[in-house]
C-alpha cells in the first residue's frame, strides 16, 4: 500500500478517516461491525460474477464472498486497503464490478453524493450496489450526538433519502435490512445479555435497528426506475353538435 495516490488529498478528509478508523477499532465500533458482517455476508451469497469492490472507512475488515471470483478493497491509506484513492476519485473503470459495497462510506464523507456517483459509476448495468450506513431512527443514531469521538461526526443519512438518490442514479431498490438492536456497549457482559433484542430484532426486521443495509441493482441503459405518476383531474367532456339532417335532403 501506497500513500502517494492521496498525496495532494484535502487534509481534513485525511483526519476523518484517521479518526473514523480509530472509533471502529474501539468497543463501540467493533460491535456494529461484526454486526453488519454477518448481515452482508447472508446477502452476498446470492450474487455471482468476477469482481466486488469494498469501500470503508476502517481497516482490516475484508470480504469473501464466496461465488465472487476477486474482492478488492479501496479508500484511504488504511491498514488492509488495496487501492488507496479519495472518496471522489475511484482509479477503476466505469462498469467494471459486479458489486461494489459502500460500508459506512456516506456516513463518514466530505461529500456523499460525489462519493455515491463514484461509487455507482463502478457498478456494471445489472449489478448491485449494497450501502451500509448508519440508522438515525436507533440508539446508535442518537448516541452519535453525546459521542465526543469521530462518531459524532457520523452524517447519519435517512435510508429512504439514500434510497432516492439511489433512484436518480438509475437504481432499482430490491432489498432494504436492519440490523444491531443492542445499543452500543462496551462490556461484551451487557451484549451477552441483551443478544435476545437482536434475535427478536432479525425475525420482525423492526426499523430500529442500528445500521441498515440497502441492496439496489443497476438498470440497463437508458432504463430509469418507475415513479409513480399523478393522475390529473380530465376535463369535463361537452357533447359535440350535430348537424341536423331532414329526410328531403337525404333523399336528394
Amino acid at each position: 500500500m501506497s500513500d502517494e495516490p492521496c498525496a495532494g488529498a484535502d487534509s481534513p478528509w485525511l483526519a476523518l478517516m484517521s479518526e473514523t478508523s480509530a472509533w471502529f477499532d474501539g468497543p463501540a465500533g467493533r460491535q456494529l461491525l461484526e454486526h453488519e458482517q454477518r448481515v452482508l455476508a447472508q446477502e452476498l451469497g446470492r450474487f455471482f460474477g468476477s469482481y466486488l469492490v469494498h469501500y470503508g472507512p476502517f481497516a482490516n475488515t475484508p470480504i469473501e464472498p464466496q461465488k465472487l471470483k476477486r474482492s478488492v478493497r479501496l479508500g484511504p491509506p488504511l491498514p488492509g486497503v488495496e487501492i488507496v484513492c479519495e472518496e471522489q476519485s475511484w482509479p477503476i473503470g466505469e462498469h467494471a464490478a459486479d458489486v461494489v459495497v459502500v460500508q459506512h462510506g456516506l456516513d463518514f464523507s466530505l461529500s456523499p453524493h460525489a462519493l455515491l456517483r463514484e461509487a455507482a459509476r463502478s457498478v456494471r448495468p445489472g449489478g448491485h450496489l449494497l450501502i451500509i450506513g448508519v440508522n438515525p431512527w436507533s440508539p446508535w443514531g442518537a448516541s452519535h450526538l453525546l459521542s465526543r469521538k469521530a462518531f459524532r461526526q457520523a452524517r447519519c443519512i435517512r435510508p429512504t433519502r439514500v434510497g432516492d438518490w439511489l433512484n436518480l442514479l438509475g437504481f432499482a431498490l430490491e432489498k432494504r435490512r436492519f440490523g444491531c438492536y443492542c445499543p452500543p456497549l462496551s462490556s461484551s457482559q451487557w451484549q451477552a445479555r441483551l443478544s435476545a433484542l437482536e434475535t427478536i430484532g432479525q425475525r420482525l426486521q423492526a426499523p430500529t435497528g442500528g445500521f441498515y443495509l440497502l441492496v439496489a441493482r443497476k438498470l440497463m441503459v437508458g432504463l430509469r426506475p418507475l415513479r409513480e405518476s399523478r393522475r390529473e383531474r380530465m376535463g369535463q367532456l361537452l357533447p359535440m353538435p350535430v348537424a341536423k339532417v331532414s329526410r328531403r335532403d337525404a333523399e336528394h
